[in-house]
């Protein structure tokens, strides 16, 4: 109905569509709508600011506003889209500033019995998500109707996604392929943009009444929802699988959280991005027997390559990579860039071309896409993660060698220590030399005598070769984190902290 609705409204197959809807059956039912009617949807994630969005929307180009009255007033308020929106409409009661509700135009143009889908070719643009924008400006990212069926298929068979499931849906874009995949979607009573103010026992309730098989959680939800469900003796009994994606695995709220499931039952860690989702995954139980590892420096576990990708670890570089050679492979337990192949990887950003030739490395009718993360493959064919490229922190030593310090490597040794929180290394200049400095947030900042910490820290960083030589610690109040996944920390701007404390 709504497909037909709008394609009689004025939209045609190939226009493109902000969606900025709550999620709800409305955004379920619009989606596929305009999927069915061969409209392309923009997705944003509004957590990313005012200045973002307001760019993405500068970029895409939309032919169509579809959103909630709150979408409108702000898009009418910040001139987002004004230059292409051709169309307006709220899915709401009342239409906002002149548009057009989706109920009138339901009821103006009824659909005849049989709506004959709008049919595309496999690498026609099917939709346009900006990425995050967490380590630079967001980028559209394009995917083809190719994505889609690649991406059902990995989440179908590594996942063992079965039709006739019950998906607690908690992220909207990741809760879109539950239709798709033939679950049945339970929306839970959250605020999707700030996972992190959500009641534990919305999801505990909503679990429980519709026996959800499925539950995806970012970092940010596992650890409240292990932290609530122990104090309260819950256990998930009916779930098979918990999904976590969108920042590294946290080995302690997930040692709280599986508590909560059946023995058999897995948290599976996937690791990937908006260009290529997923790339890898590991299990909770495999997981949780790296956590030695990875506390002395090891970098984070993130399984093996899902069906039919490819992953390979090239020598870290930061100029364009036009074409694929064997020389640029690493040996295995060597660090260097991420780089990925299979049908799930995006091709392309829209509109970026130089976005796109920094990403992609041709390799013959292939390609390979660049992660903008570091790691390497273990002798296993495992991949461990060591932090964002643009985060390695390269400082000049004493006999003028060049060191290099990798965030998640660092950290994890120094947030060994009790009164560490979390822990985030940046690189500042001081006296015009680039040095690594280890920020802390601290988990009880009353009984912690400076001093003694440092001391403390000196002796972690000296008897570990990850962290050897990084002797600057500074005490942060409360890190800069991104409100989605809550375990996104902006190194950006703790790194212009650190430069005026030092200098």
């Amino acid at each position: 109905h709504i497909a037909y609705a709008l394609l009689q409204h004025g939209l045609k197959s190939g226009d493109k569509a902000v969606l900025m809807v709550t999620p709800s059956l409305d955004f379920f039912s619009v989606t596929f709508g305009l999927f069915k009617a061969g409209i392309v949807p923009i997705l944003v994630d509004p957590g990313m600011g005012i200045k973002n969005l307001k760019q993405c929307f500068l970029e895409a180009k939309p032919d169509a506003f579809i959103g909630i009255g709150k979408a409108h007033l702000a898009r009418r308020l910040f001139g987002w889209g004004k230059q292409s929106l051709k169309h307006n409409i709220t899915v709401e009661k009342w239409p906002i500033l002149g548009g057009k509700t989706l109920a009138s135009l339901l009821k103006k143009h009824p659909s005849p019995a049989q709506f004959e889908m709008i049919t595309l070719p496999a690498k026609q643009m099917a939709a346009i998500l900006f990425t995050s924008g967490s380590t630079g400006s967001p980028k559209g990212v394009v995917y083809t109707h190719q994505t889609f069926e690649a991406q059902i298929k990995l989440l179908k068979n590594d996942y063992q996604i079965k039709h006739g499931e019950r998906d607690l849906a908690t992220f909207p874009l990741f809760s879109l392929f539950g239709p798709a995949l033939g679950m049945a979607s339970i929306i839970p009573d959250m605020d999707a943009s700030k996972p992190i103010t959500a009641n534990p026992n919305h999801f505990f309730a909503a679990i429980k009444k519709y026996q959800c098989t499925n539950l995806f959680a970012n970092p940010a939800l596992i650890q409240i929802l292990g932290d609530s469900g122990l104090k309260q003796g819950i256990k998930l009994n009916s779930l098979q699988r918990v999904i976590s994606a969108g920042a590294p695995a946290d080995i302690e709220s997930i040692k709280r959280f599986t508590k909560l499931l059946n023995k058999e039952t897995q948290l599976l860690n996937s690791y990937g991005a908006t260009e290529s989702l997923p790339v890898s995954k590991i299990g909770s139980h495999q997981l949780l027997k790296t956590e030695e590892i990875t506390a002395s420096g090891g970098g984070i576990c993130v399984g093996l390559p899902v069906q039919n990708t490819k992953i390979k670890i090239i020598a870290i570089a930061d100029n364009i990579i036009k074409d694929f050679d064997e020389g640029l492979l690493l040996a295995e337990n060597k660090v260097g860039e991420i780089i990925v192949q299979g049908d799930q990887v995006t091709a392309q950003y829209y509109h970026r071309d130089q976005a796109t030739r920094d990403a992609k490395i041709q390799d013959g009718e292939q390609f390979y896409h660049r992660m903008g993360d570091l790691g390497y493959l273990d002798d296993h064919g495992q991949l461990w993660m060591c932090g964002r490229k643009k985060h390695r922190v390269e400082v000049s030593t004493n006999d003028n060698q060049l060191k290099t310090y990798f965030t998640l490597p660092c950290e994890r040794i120094f947030n060994t220590h009790p009164n560490v929180k979390r822990s985030a290394l940046v690189g500042s200049p001081i006296n015009g030399q680039i040095t690594a400095v280890l920020c802390i947030e601290l988990q009880n900042k009353s009984t912690e005598s400076p001093l003694k910490l440092f001391g403390e820290l000196c002796f972690l960083a000296d008897k570990n070769i990850h962290t050897k030589g990084i002797d600057t610690f500074l005490i942060h109040d409360a890190f800069p984190m991104d409100i989605r996944h809550n375990a996104k920390i902006f190194r950006e701007k703790l790194a212009v902290w650190a430069e005026k404390e030092l200098n």
